[in-house]
């Protein structure tokens, strides 16, 4: 007998499959979305905002300062509809392109886990330039739009003060920041998803799983509260994004603002400190969506199945 005859048969390589996006995914991923930002998301956003606007409040002078605008509808501002278009829109952006960049980079070689944090990155991009930059830009006008009514002038709708930007300074006027808002979601996504993954390993050594082991809900909401917690690391591009897109008045404030500028300036007027204002209530919305994503994912799942008839593959 020859030897090519008692060769063992070498095993295929896997066949790479492009993750198919399916309705009943970016049903449940905008349904999550929807009642994060509805509940508790919307004011910590608000809080966040409010802190990176006005950096030499403190955070009792911030709460004070938006119960001023409008009691408790003050930690409401911006919303409807920004913000319920940009809950409702980033979940199928980052789905469609997350999926093509994560096929093309596992096509290229990258492992199962760099594959993810590529599309990740890609995928928020995406979210920033079709849907997030104007919607950021124009639920932190409606923040400062509310400070005029504080003032005794009477503001104009939502609808009116994204037109008149437009009339006066066209896409690039609703869409002021967008860069900082593009480099905020490809940090938040990379890091976010590399830290849960080093969390959850983590978890399962402790807890002596193996790595096909599912996690439980309670480890999976630990995994995914630090790694969403600890992406705020990035705090000083959502100051900037911030300061960028706001429109108070500011005698010293660079015209024309850059990414670059602006942390020139922020860090001039407020040093490092004045980089990180607003890192809590950020961490706190962090945790916040972890919570609504896993501990309610699983509710949301069996509902959306019910209402399409199709089996949502989407992780939560």
């Amino acid at each position: 007998m020859s030897a090519a005859a008692i060769q063992p048969a070498v095993p295929a390589a896997p066949t790479l499959e492009k993750k198919p996006v399916k309705f009943s995914n970016l049903l449940l991923g905008a349904g999550l979305n929807l009642f994060e930002v509805t509940t508790l998301g919307q004011p910590l956003e608000v809080i966040k905002t409010t802190m990176a606007a006005n950096r030499g409040d403190s955070f009792a002078g911030a709460m004070a300062r938006i119960w001023g605008r409008g009691g408790p509808f003050g930690y409401y501002q911006g919303l409807i509809p920004w913000a319920w278009i940009e809950a409702s829109t980033k979940g199928a952006v980052l789905l469609f392109v997350a999926s093509e960049a994560e096929y093309y980079a596992r096509s290229f070689g990258a492992s199962q886990f760099l594959g993810g944090i590529a599309g990740g990155m890609t995928g928020g991009i995406a979210q920033a330039y079709a849907t997030m930059g104007f919607c950021t830009c124009m639920k932190t006008v409606e923040i400062t739009k509310h400070k005029m009514a504080a003032a005794g002038v009477k503001p104009p709708s939502t609808f009116q003060t994204f037109m008149d930007i437009y009339r006066k300074e066209g896409i690039r006027g609703i869409n002021r920041g967008v860069n900082a808002v593009a480099i905020r979601q490809t940090t938040n996504w990379g890091s976010r998803f590399g830290l849960s993954r080093l969390a959850e390993t983590a978890i399962r050594k402790v807890g002596g799983k193996e790595e096909n082991q599912r996690l439980t809900s309670v480890e999976k909401v630990i995994a995914s509260a630090l790694g969403g917690g600890l992406s705020a690391w990035n705090q000083p591009i959502e100051v900037i994004r911030v300061e960028m897109q706001s429109k108070k008045d500011d005698p010293n404030r660079p015209k024309n603002l850059t990414v670059g500028k602006t942390f020139r300036y922020i860090y001039e007027t407020n040093g490092l400190k004045g980089l990180y204002r607003g890192v809590t209530p950020r961490i706190g919305l962090g945790v916040w969506q972890t919570v609504c994503m896993v501990a309610l994912g699983d509710m949301a799942k069996e509902a959306v199945e019910k209402l399409t008839g199709e089996t949502v593959t989407a992780k939560h």
